[in-house]
């Protein structure tokens, strides 16, 4: 099996027309492998004149199977899946690895062009109010890849899915949803809000609300398939929910809702999730209630709300948004008439848990182009990643990378242990979702951002992803709350009222305790960052000056948190033989993110130097540059 890996190309222009050494293959691959730091060297950097144009353009990932060049997420699936799950998913997530290298990412970059984005038709021909989204046939491909050839909607919310006996666990269905987003990322909304739909009808539904809409959601049937969303945000905004104005009113038996919606994702779902104030009821959040309002009627006739329009996007212009009208339209109510908020965010920590991942995936996306540009290019006689310069630039998009996919497989393990009834899994999950979604989305703007500087001007440009990357990154710190929205979540909510930076602090020192192989000081360093972190997130609780540092202290806890997973992972993979190079990351988080230690410049160089590269690293030398 050929494999390209960023790691390991070549570039055109030969440096000294070398061959790659046995050490430059990727270990457990074909030594025959292309990956980018070993494609042949075509002529000697002397001879830059007389290269072919065409092969002075640095290539992409297109073609590489992001399952196989991604070790970090393997170690880390192995290192917290059962063996069973594991052994099923890993062929499953190799093969979504290999689509969306390939097709998905073709697919994507075709529906993303502005001539295919979705328009919206009024009328029928007869003339009739028929209001429905033209997509691109690129779109309906990958609609078939997401929902029926994977299933990823549904993996949570029924058995069976992809011959799986059972329902998949967080860490494994979102294992799925990270390889779909390095491909696309604008599709991944309505897959994740039909994942949440479902999970709020089957939590506070009634039987026959259950019964009306449960199969069609967990369905991968595209003839039975009724897909999910939510619209939340008004006129007014979307944090302060307070202020909504929808009304529902009983009329014949039936809930109806009057007013409208300003920005609806999934647009023409055939199930809507939403919050509108009961005729009567109460100002403020206590006075809503939630409804799940169908596309058709049970006659099949079109319920009573139009889309207004659709959104012209900066980015996910794949994926319609719109505004809704909404004119008596049958609606059901789901659960206690009197608890509507309190039902809707529970999907929340979903929501924003699939927020962060969907960041965690681009920020590997990015970071794969950076190393294919990198090891590809040749400037000054030099490829750009033996460039000092370059290097040191390049390390600050590998950390967040690294942080974010630390940060999601822990705190699905977490969401796992929640829902089976576990307390301080609760308190815990409490805090990490909007620290994750708060940080990890404002760190994808930045490490996409980078990316698209490393390809230079062609990263500007639609003909390669970089552009895209970057359009699509700034959505994720506007859905399910801004970055100062979820900041303050995590501090004068979760922290202040719910005490959950202390259920953090006591598990990531528990961590730190169950993790052999961590030299004594690094790990006391850990820990006491830890301490501080949270006494800081503490001090933050309550006054007007506190509620200005919170998105310090939600950064710190993050930066914390992840520089203690990262920890422990390197010296868990470490202890068996594997990389440990995650030792490293920790190190590197605690001295460029959080600024603690003295940095001694060699040192820097060296650990550089080995993770820009993809030869493993040994625990007993990572042990040795972080003591």
């Amino acid at each position: 099996m050929n494999t390209l890996t960023p790691f390991d190309l070549k570039s055109a222009i030969g440096l000294q027309n070398e061959q790659p050494t046995a050490a430059e293959v990727p270990l457990g691959k074909d030594e025959g492998a292309l990956t980018p730091f070993n494609l042949p060297a075509a002529i000697n950097v002397e001879d830059v004149n007389n290269v072919p144009i065409e092969a002075l353009v640095a290539p992409d990932c297109r073609g590489m199977n992001y399952w196989d060049i991604d070790p970090a997420l393997a170690d880390l699936l192995a290192l917290h899946l059962p063996e069973d799950v594991l052994a099923f998913i890993t062929p499953h997530l190799r093969k979504l690895g290999g689509v969306a290298g390939d097709r998905l990412d073709e697919l994507a970059m075709i529906a993303d062009k502005e001539r295919n984005k979705p328009v919206l038709r009024t009328r029928s021909r007869f003339g009739v109010d028929e209001d429905w989204v033209d997509y691109h046939p690129s779109y309906r491909e990958m609609e078939k890849i997401g929902y029926s050839d994977f299933g990823i909607h549904a993996m949570s919310r029924t058995e069976g899915v992809l011959g799986w006996p059972e329902r998949y666990l967080p860490l494994a269905k979102y294992a799925f949803q990270y390889l779909f987003v390095q491909a696309e990322f604008g599709l991944m909304c309505p897959i994740s809000v039909t994942d949440s739909s479902t999970y709020l009808i089957e939590r506070y539904g009634n039987e026959e609300l259950k019964r009306r809409f449960l199969p069609g959601m967990t369905s991968t049937d595209p003839a039975k398939l009724l897909k999910g969303t939510q619209f939340m945000t008004e006129r007014g905004g979307g944090s302060d929910i307070g202020t909504n104005r929808l009304k529902a009113v009983q009329e014949d038996g039936h809930w109806r809702l009057y007013g409208d919606k300003w920005f609806c994702s999934a647009v023409d779902a055939d199930v809507v999730l939403l919050l509108a104030r009961p005729e009567g009821a109460a100002g403020g959040t206590k006075g809503l209630a939630l409804y799940a309002m169908p596309r058709r009627l049970d006659d099949g006739s079109r319920n009573t709300y139009r889309i207004g329009r659709l959104k012209d996007k900066m980015g996910t212009r794949s994926m319609p948004s719109g505004e809704v009208l909404f004119d008596g339209a049958v609606a059901y109510l789901v659960g206690d008439v009197n608890r509507g908020l309190k039902q809707m965010l529970d999907q929340v920590n979903l929501s924003r848990l699939s927020h962060g991942v969907r960041a965690a995936a681009m920020m590997r996306r990015c970071w794969n182009e950076a190393m294919v540009v990198s090891n590809f290019r040749v400037a000054f006689k030099h490829r750009l990643i033996d460039l000092p310069l370059h290097r040191r630039q390049m390390m600050k998009l590998l950390l967040p990378t690294e942080q974010a996919l630390s940060i999601f497989t822990y705190s699905a393990q977490v969401m796992q242990r929640a829902d089976d009834g576990d307390a301080q899994a609760k308190s815990e999950l409490r805090m990490l979702t909007p620290l994750f979604k708060f940080r990890a989305c404002r760190d994808n703007v930045k490490v996409a951002t980078g990316s698209m500087e490393v390809r230079g001007g062609n990263g500007y440009i639609e003909d390669f992803v970089n552009e895209k990357l970057v359009r699509d990154s700034h959505i994720g710190v506007l859905w399910e709350g801004t970055s100062s929205v979820n900041a303050l979540d995590a501090v004068q909510r979760a922290a202040g009222k719910d005490g959950a930076h202390n259920a953090v602090a006591e598990s990531m020192k528990a961590w730190l305790s169950a993790s052999q192989g961590i030299p004594e000081a690094f790990s006391n360093q850990l820990a006491q960052e830890i301490e501080d972190a949270r006494k800081f997130m503490g001090e933050s609780v309550g006054t007007p000056e506190g509620e200005a540092n919170s998105r310090e202290a939600a950064s710190r806890m993050y930066h914390a948190i992840s520089a203690v997973l990262l920890a422990g992972e390197g010296a868990r993979i470490g202890s068996k033989g594997g990389d440990a190079r995650r030792l490293l990351i920790s190190r590197q988080v605690l001295m460029h993110r959080l600024g603690i230690g003295k940095r001694d410049s060699k040192k820097e160089l060296e650990i550089e130097a080995l993770l820009l590269n993809n030869n493993p690293v040994s625990l007993a030398l990572a042990q040795e540059l972080v003591s």
